[in-house]
């Protein structure tokens, strides 16, 4: 078994806090595009500026597009990169896992009647 590092007992701690544990999961998906996009581009043997010129847009927009920090990625954007790249875009939309919530069986003996 891997024991925990600090860091893991300190990111364990701060995802206690619901709006850390928001963000957190928001970054974590802006890193997933970036480094999908990256990956997709350099197995392509693109540089950025060539696939700017595919995909008709600036250096500077893929580098935006690959950046862990940018959160505007547009849907036809992302579509223009990938028919580039030979590749497609699946978005999937997910509803909050919640935790499963114990059910209390009612007394039907008493449930609706006069006592």
């Amino acid at each position: 078994m891997k024991r925990k590092t600090n860091f893991d007992r300190y990111l364990e701690e701060q995802l206690k806090d619901p709006d850390f544990a928001k963000r957190y999961q928001k970054a974590g998906e802006a890193w997933d595009v970036a480094l999908q996009l990256a990956a997709l581009r350099k197995k392509a043997g693109l540089s950025q500026k060539e696939l700017a010129q595919r995909v008709g847009t600036s250096q500077q927009q893929i580098s935006r597009l690959e950046s862990t920090s940018y959160e505007g990625h547009s849907l036809s954007m992302l579509r223009r990169v990938a028919e580039a790249l030979g590749a497609k875009v699946r978005i999937d939309i997910q509803l909050p896992e919640r935790p499963k919530q114990a059910t209390v069986a009612e007394d039907k003996t008493t449930y609706g009647q006069d006592v």
